[in-house]
């Protein structure tokens, strides 16, 4: 007896729209046993990790602030996505934006203009732009994988930053520690609301979103985007130039990275520091799956993943869990949404061995 997997004639259409929220359920009864073994009360566990992070004002507004970045990013993933193009360096692209945005930060100084802001802005959208270009050229022209390409390169960016801001942009006031000075006031996100961290990047993040969700389905350039990851073939004999797509959904995405990264620095950090992502590139991964690569669906997938994080720092404090558990949580998730996707287009069959002849 052996089980195989037999492809289904049909996808169900409530299925697919079933599948994150039978994911989230089986990670919560995967989060409960876990609890359980670590001799942790499920109800208790349960109710530290995801609901306390939105019973006060100050938790939800760092809810909003960390889903933030993961919406920007999983926004740009999921064009690359629906696509058939694989980018897996937004984590790279984020922290270029981080860099390059911080760099002109900093190079302004204290200097007071109200010109200031959008050009560190424009500066971080461009060094994610720029550091998504290489793995777009690679593919387009070398045809190389853009998966291996774009993770190897994130590993790049990290170690750049960790050595500019021990090196070069390293503050001399600092006490030597391995951070850059502060920006200056002109340079630095507004915040939206008193008595948290609450600032203006979290807008750029639901607006985008917003405006993609009308656009996607209603111009040109996202029936272009569909077509070309659902019929190739297709999408060639309408005349749609696939090398100038993969550049133009990884240079987006790597934009949309670049300014998760810059607001992220300048809203929420106010300096450049050797770790400025606890994975968001990564985590948005998931985000943008979990979110079926809909705008709206990656809200959604963005709080709930947001609150994976405030969870996992609330679980740290009062059930002296270890912080990585969030990572925990977010395995069991994307291994869920993988698993159910798969039942979508698939049956399991149980199969009899032959008899011998």
């Amino acid at each position: 007896m052996r089980l195989e997997l037999e492809r289904r004639g049909e996808q169900s259409r409530v299925m697919t729209v079933l599948s994150p929220v039978i994911a989230i359920g089986l990670t919560l009864v995967a989060g409960a046993i876990l609890f359980l073994l670590a001799g942790i009360h499920p109800a208790e566990g349960i109710y530290t990790y995801f609901i306390s992070p939105v019973t006060t004002a100050y938790s939800a507004q760092e809810v909003l602030v960390k889903a933030s970045p993961l919406i920007l990013i999983a926004l740009g993933l999921s064009l690359c996505f629906q696509a058939n193009v694989w980018n897996i360096g937004a984590e790279g692209q984020y922290t270029l934006g981080a860099i390059l945005g911080g760099w002109l930060a900093l190079a302004f100084g204290n200097f007071s203009s109200p010109l200031v802001l959008p050009a560190v802005l424009v500066a971080g959208i461009a060094g994610g732009l720029l550091w998504a270009a290489i793995p777009a050229l690679l593919k387009t022209v070398f045809r190389t994988n853009e998966i291996l390409t774009s993770l190897m390169l994130t590993y790049v960016a990290l170690l750049l930053l960790d050595y500019l801001v021990r090196g070069p942009l390293r503050d001399p006031a600092g006490f030597n520690f391995p951070e850059s000075a502060l920006f200056g006031p002109s340079a630095v996100l507004p915040t939206l609301a008193s008595g948290g961290r609450l600032h203006l990047g979290v807008l750029f993040a639901f607006g985008l979103a917003i405006i993609m969700a009308f656009a996607m389905p209603t111009t040109l350039k996202g029936f272009q985007i569909r077509t070309i990851g659902q019929a190739p073939k297709a999408a060639r004999f309408a005349g749609f130039g696939t090398n100038g797509m993969i550049l133009f959904v990884f240079l987006v995405s790597g934009g949309l990275a670049g300014l998760a990264g810059i607001s992220e620095v300048s809203g929420t950090i106010g300096q450049l520091l050797p770790v400025i992502s606890p994975g968001y590139g990564f985590t948005a991964i998931i985000v943008a799956f979990l979110g079926r690569l809909n705008p709206i669906g990656i809200v959604f997938a963005g709080l709930i993943m947001s609150i994976s994080f405030i969870g996992g720092e609330a679980a740290q404090i009062r059930l002296g869990l270890p912080i990585d558990v969030a990572k925990v949580f977010q395995g069991f998730l994307l291994f869920f949404i993988l698993a159910c996707d798969t039942l979508i287009y698939y049956r399991l069959r149980l199969l009899k061995p032959r008899a011998a002849t």
